[in-house]
């Protein structure tokens, strides 16, 4: 849960209700359970698998990491049945959730109107993460942010019980967006543990090799690679920012933090010479302050 004050954007903060808040610290804590047992960056693995009645680690890294994210969804499915009787008093009590990030969620799938569908979508990203390690297209790329990014931003409407179709576009929007930056900021990462999110035919477009991908500092087929994606991310996230002028008060400053983000994080690749090899490209919390309050007032 601390990595939630690395993100780009502000998970849950303070001017936020407290139960407001806890909802959106569940989720995060959710996704990042399933990102971090996904990448194998849980603290004790063996530990988790053990609590969730996963097969132990039988050699194959591959194989354990999908047990564990069945897991998981298996005990995504008591969260949701034991949220159901708890919404109904005198109901018998249902087998809670083994793992307490997981029990975190039933609060608040009692009192909003969630499905399981976009946590579930956030499993299978990471089980896609396990056999697909390149993407061919920019349109395969989004597919694969429709998993792993879009299911966050339904759930933040969700919560906040204003989720429509109109803004679920636009939600989609902004969080691929989110995704695609993200995958910018951490080209270096990811190619040291065997992903690229660059598609193949872009790198191929700029004379890009995954060799230069390797290389200390980017060279010039690279940056103008990394321009090229940041301006398609930014085409996304102009097309959802005008979510935040569809809703008002505090969620519309959560929203328009989020937004921030993003172009503060785009900012930040553009002031690196779109050299994101050297070092990743953190947004100034200055810049994403001042960003936010713009978005704010414009609602866009």
């Amino acid at each position: 849960m601390a990595k939630a004050a690395r993100e780009n954007f502000p998970v849950a903060p303070g001017f936020l209700p407290a139960a407001w808040r806890d909802d959106l610290m569940a989720v995060y804590g959710f996704a990042r359970l399933v990102d971090d047992a996904g990448d194998g960056d849980l603290a004790d693995p063996a530990a988790t698998a053990a609590l969730l009645g996963a097969p132990a680690h039988g050699g194959d890294e591959t194989a354990f990491r999908l047990g564990l994210l069945d897991a998981l969804e298996r005990d995504l499915d008591r969260a949701f049945e034991a949220a159901l009787p708890a919404a109904l008093p005198g109901a018998v009590g249902a087998e809670p959730p083994r793992h307490p990030l997981l029990g975190a969620l039933v609060p608040l799938i009692g009192r909003h109107a969630v499905t399981p569908e976009p946590f579930r979508r956030l499993i299978q990203a990471n089980r896609v993460d396990q056999t697909t390690t390149r993407y061919p297209t920019f349109d395969s790329l989004v597919g694969y942010c429709t998993l792993s990014a879009d299911p966050v931003g339904r759930l933040v409407l969700a919560l906040a019980d204003v989720a429509t179709p109109e803004r679920i576009e636009l939600s989609d929007a902004v969080c691929t967006a989110l995704q695609v930056i993200e995958h910018l900021q951490d080209v270096a990462e990811d190619f040291a543990r065997g992903r690229v999110y660059l598609p193949a035919e872009d790198l191929a477009r700029f004379g890009v090799t995954e060799a230069d991908l390797a290389a200390p500092t980017a060279g010039g087929g690279v940056r103008e690679l990394i321009a090229f994606e940041a301006a398609r991310a930014r085409t996304l996230l102009d097309h959802g920012a005008p979510l935040v002028g569809t809703v008002r008060g505090r969620l519309r400053l959560l929203l328009a933090g989020f937004t921030a983000g993003g172009y503060a994080a785009l900012a930040a690749i553009e002031a690196a010479g779109y050299d994101v090899l050297a070092q990743q490209p953190k947004p100034d919390k200055r810049r994403l302050a001042m960003k936010a309050a713009a978005i704010f007032a414009k609602g866009r």
